[in-house]
């Protein structure tokens, strides 16, 4: 089968589904699926790690050391160049207090969207054009290209570090505990999708959920410049409001139309016509509409925002997930900016 979805490929990608067709055939998919597994449950599932699974313990050891790399790296980084940056910049304390978080996660976002955008569009891979590649010549143990096994230690190891980030560094915020579970089905995923080989459409979802991190911590940071120095600078301000349109549209771009109708209709679909016995089926995809409804989860804040706009309750740009002044009591400080808080909270991502 994998050797016909090879063939059928040359034939040209197949056309993008609509949200109907991804329901239908992929719901399809998953109760046929469900209806031939004769023997589903924790044997099988035991049966397929010791069987399909492959990840060496000095691969592990090496994610978690590059993890902690990534946390030193956050601090040298906030302590030397971000907190003077600031000073210098004369940016308000409140601003002052967030600017290093957004600063940190708009580097890493931009050059990992930037690495994901080479490996789609400045290599020979097919998968964003024809998603359903994916799976096509899929074995056991099969070896990982180089430039791909890079980008997903990068990726595993910083989200490793967010797990830690974000309970004792960033400033806690109203979405805090559904940006964690965020973090850790993403570190799931990765590492799950290396060990089983699924590495091609995990591509696919980095360069279709990073582009969004890109564009609000470049938000952010504009609205922290923008009012520095005890005066009003209007570059900052209209990149700010050119960012946040374009983050509100990217988002549901990238990750409301184009993540399902490319990955979920690829996983759900596709992956069982190329390889019928494929393993883990109902795991991976339970994550990925998992992670399909945190999306819309963070989309109803964008919306939010947007009709606040509309209605002119808000004149200026701001974080809705942030606490208000008088709610900053109770939510516990960041800890790694602490010194620059100045009893203010707030702000955050994707």
């Amino acid at each position: 089968m994998a050797a016909a979805g090879t063939a059928a490929g040359s034939a040209g990608p197949e056309p993008m589904p609509s949200y109907a067709q991804l329901v239908q055939r992929g719901w399809g998919s998953a109760l046929a699926a469900a209806r031939g597994c004769a023997d589903c449950g924790w044997g099988l599932a035991r049966r397929g790690l010791a069987e399909h699974a492959h990840l060496a313990p000095p691969e592990l050891l090496l994610l978690a050391l590059c993890a902690l790399g990534w946390t030193a790296l956050r601090s040298a980084a906030t302590s030397r160049l971000f907190r003077p940056l600031a000073k210098r910049c004369r940016l308000q304390p409140r601003d002052a207090a967030k600017m290093p978080e957004s600063a940190w996660k708009f580097l890493f976002y931009l050059g990992a969207w930037s690495y994901s955008t080479y490996l789609l569009f400045g290599t020979d891979y097919p998968f964003f054009h024809d998603p359903p590649s994916v799976f096509y010549g899929w074995k056991t143990g099969m070896a990982v290209p180089r430039d791909i096994a890079v980008a997903y230690l990068l990726q595993g190891s910083f989200y490793g570090h967010s797990i830690y980030a974000t309970l004792y560094l960033d400033a806690w915020r109203k979405d805090s505990v559904v940006m964690l579970i965020h973090h850790v089905v993403t570190l799931v995923l990765i590492i799950s999708s290396y060990a089983f080989r699924y590495h091609k459409v995990g591509i696919l979802v980095l360069f279709l959920h990073d582009i969004s991190d890109v564009q609000l911590e470049f938000t952010k940071l504009n609205v922290y410049f923008k009012s520095r120095g005890g005066s009003h600078h209007r570059l900052h301000a209209l990149a700010a409001d050119l960012g946040c349109l374009s983050f509100s549209l990217s988002w549901f771009w990238f990750r409301l139309y184009w993540f399902p109708l490319k990955v979920l209709y690829a996983t759900s679909y596709c992956s069982l016509r190329s390889v019928p016995d494929i393993p883990f089926y109902f795991f991976f995809n339970a994550l990925l509409l998992l992670l399909t409804l945190m999306n819309l989860y963070w989309f109803l804040y964008i919306v939010a925002f947007a009709a606040k706009v509309l209605t002119g309750q808000v004149r200026e740009l701001k974080d809705v997930r942030e606490y208000d002044t008088a709610e900053a009591l109770s939510p516990k400080p960041s800890k790694a900016e602490k010194p620059l808080r100045n009893g203010l909270v707030k702000d955050k991502r994707f």
